[in-house]
Order: C-alpha cells, then sequence, then structure tokens
C-alpha cells in the first residue's frame, strides 16, 4: 500500500499544471536565472503568487508553439536571415 502512495505521488509532480521556477526552468531546459529574468520582463506567461513566480504548463506549450511559428514564417519571409551553415575546416599537415 505505501509503495502505491509513492508511486501516485511521483505521478502528481510529473504531471503538474503549476509549476515553480525550478520545475519550469527544467521544462523549458533553460536556467532558472534567465527563467527568472524572462518572467520579469514579461516575456515569458507567468503569474506570481505570492512573491514567487509560478508557470503553467499549458501557457508555455502555447507560448513555444507560437514562438515556433513565428521563427518558422520569419525564416520563410527572408531567407536571408537563416544562419549559415559553418563548413568543418580541415587543416593539411
Amino acid at each position: 500500500m505505501r509503495n502505491t502512495a509513492v508511486r501516485s505521488n511521483l505521478l502528481v509532480s510529473e504531471v503538474r499544471e503549476v509549476m515553480d521556477i525550478r520545475q519550469a526552468s527544467g521544462y523549458l531546459g533553460i536556467s532558472p536565472d534567465t527563467l527568472y529574468k524572462y518572467a520579469s520582463e514579461g516575456f515569458v506567461p507567468a503569474f506570481k503568487l505570492g512573491n514567487r513566480w509560478r508557470f503553467k504548463r499549458s501557457r508555455l506549450d502555447e507560448w513555444m508553439d507560437r514562438q515556433s511559428d513565428l521563427q518558422a514564417r520569419e525564416a520563410e519571409a527572408d531567407p536571408r536571415k537563416k544562419k549559415p551553415v559553418q563548413r568543418e575546416t580541415t587543416s593539411s599537415l
């Protein structure tokens, strides 16, 4: 019975809708400091609960979709904005 309760708690933390800055930074793959800066500047969707930033997973997913679509449209509109691929240099001895 105890193992079931432990597994149940683990599942709840994995699918949590509202995340703190540490959880959200891990989800986004950026540092907590960077996420704090983005939240303070209004760059990512976030809200404060008391004096702590909170992030809704669904809002972050929507935001990432919009960012991805925006970048794809910009690249299609002006292909010169794409970063060139650096070719590997081989040294001849």
